[in-house]
């Protein structure tokens, strides 16, 4: 792996997550991983979504200063900002792939970082964005080789498909998975 790779929001929740007994190890081989390459990169947006679920979301929830410690010490990825330029480009992803907009953002942001790679667990293993390939991070091991994307990929079309929408649905399923 020599490009960077986008690390979204529930990989550095799982690593913390003790409940999460099989998530966890694997979340955090993955962050060890990327940290020791140096290839890990992430968002403004990523970082308060991790602070919001660390504090809010789990039961457990994690005092605010020891959510904000482990942010903190993730600013050092060199987090992509909120501006202009990744809004915009999150309104065409939104358009062109019909993601909503907060995974149009994560989409975006990892673009605008070169990212080859995307970990996460919210979008379709081994779907392609412009350039970025989803890879689902407790779908395969840390130590597996991660494959930049070739151009010519499969690309949604640009517009809706008329007819049947279960038959297209299925069809767009089947194009989608990826091919071993």
């Amino acid at each position: 792996m020599t490009a960077p790779v986008f690390v979204d929001t529930n990989v550095f929740v799982y690593a913390l997550h003790s409940r999460e007994s099989l998530k966890q190890p694997m979340a955090r081989e993955w962050l060890d991983r990327v940290w020791r390459e140096r290839l890990g990169r992430t968002s403004i947006q990523v970082l308060s979504e991790c602070y919001v679920t660390l504090t809010r979301k789990l039961k457990p929830s994690l005092a605010g200063a020891d959510a904000w410690d482990y942010v903190r010490s993730l600013l050092p990825w060199r987090p992509q900002p909120i501006d202009a330029e990744l809004l915009s480009r999150g309104r065409e992803i939104e358009e062109r792939y019909s993601l909503n907009w907060w995974d149009s953002l994560i989409v975006s942001a990892a673009q605008l970082q070169e990212c080859s790679v995307l970990l996460t667990e919210d979008l379709q293993d081994g779907t392609v964005f412009g350039g970025v390939v989803v890879r689902n991070p407790f779908a395969l091991r840390a130590s597996d080789e991660l494959k930049a994307h070739k151009p010519g990929g499969f690309e949604p079309p640009a517009y809706p498909r008329r007819g049947r929408p279960k038959r297209a649905a299925r069809l767009l399923e089947r194009q989608l998975r990826p091919r071993v």
